[in-house]
């Protein structure tokens, strides 16, 4: 008996030391399979990466949650809408026309309203001004608004101005200083705002009270003012993670201190991988957050860099920083910066 159990205690050290080592060479071989490199030298392990079309997305996605839908009869002629923020939109239904033929019936509104960076960012409706050189520099926004009236999913115009009252408490103090500014798209997404001049264009803003009273007509516009700071400039440049371009991916600076303000780098050097802000208007000095975005997989990835201005800034992002969050938790994260 004695002996019997010398011969299976042996058997048993025999049989787990096998294990031990097959278990080793399973594990080895997994973890050369899932690593072993291509022929080129590249990882055969894939990283997500997204297309041009899966970032649109997100950002089109996120409008169309900030887009909120009104209905009313142009018959009933001036009516008063208002928006969740409390914006009132005076409409005169007598002023609608198609095709330069003035409509009747019932007519669907569609409303947008931004004033916080974080919702200008997953939109990629960012406060950037052309100045009169063509430049562009930071524009500090009373509020962004689109506003488009369709009848049987027709688009309309209107021969009159519409009429929006603004609560200046939305986005600070009111300040006489705004001024009224109508959206471009170009063809790569990027909006900017043109400056409209009372007497000139047709479109203007006024401060009376605690609101501001904007006439303007249909598509974007926002009531601003340039930032404005004395200290030199100076251009900047922001290095992405590895195959992420301006197609796939954006970058924004959001300025402490500035709430209803947010910049963006709209130039992008594909030889060097690098987006730029090459009109050399950054203050050194600026206390700021650089913030990276793309797409992963229908959510967010970001990265939210603190920095500090310096004259040439080159500010680098790798794939390790980022993380992952839905739009409610990024719009919540940006608007929480300083």
């Amino acid at each position: 008996m004695k002996h019997l159990k010398q011969q299976v205690n042996i058997r048993n050290v025999v049989n787990n030391t096998l294990k031990r080592v097959f278990g080793s060479l399973i594990f080895a071989t997994i973890l050369f399979t899932s690593c072993n490199p291509d022929d080129d030298g590249t990882s055969s392990t894939v990283q997500y990466v997204p297309d041009a079309d899966a970032f649109s997305a997100l950002k089109d996605q996120a409008l169309e949650n900030a887009t909120q839908t009104f209905q009313f009869n142009s018959d009933d002629g001036n009516i008063t809408l208002t928006s969740e923020a409390g914006v009132q939109i005076n409409i005169n239904g007598d002023c609608l026309t198609l095709n330069g033929n003035e409509i009747t019936g019932q007519v669907d509104i569609e409303f947008v309203e931004l004033f916080e960076k974080g919702n200008m960012l997953t939109t990629n409706k960012p406060t950037m001004g052309k100045l009169p050189n063509g430049d562009k520099a930071l524009l500090i926004s009373g509020g962004e608004f689109f506003i488009e009236a369709t009848q049987n999913g027709n688009v309309l115009a209107t021969n009159c101005n519409l009429q929006l009252v603004i609560p200046a408490n939305l986005t600070g103090d009111p300040d006489p200083a705004m001024t009224l500014w109508e959206g471009q798209i170009d063809n790569e997404d990027n909006l900017t705002w043109e400056e409209l001049i009372p007497g000139v264009d047709d479109g203007e803003v006024f401060v009376e009270g605690d609101s501001y009273y904007g006439f303007l007509g249909f598509g974007w516009t926002n009531v601003d003012r340039f930032y404005s700071d004395t200290r030199p400039k100076t251009p900047i440049q922001v290095q992405p993670p590895v195959g992420y371009t301006n197609v796939n991916s954006a970058v924004y600076l959001s300025y402490d201190g500035e709430a209803p303000a947010l910049a963006n780098l709209d130039t992008f050097d594909n030889a060097s991988n690098i987006f730029s802000e090459h009109y050399g208007q950054i203050p050194i000095g600026l206390a700021c957050h650089v913030i990276f975005v793309t797409e992963d997989n229908g959510v967010w990835r970001y990265a939210i860099k603190p920095v500090t201005i310096l004259a040439n800034h080159v500010i680098t992002f790798t794939l390790e920083e980022t993380n992952l969050g839905s739009e409610a938790g990024l719009t919540a994260l940006i608007n929480a910066l300083p």
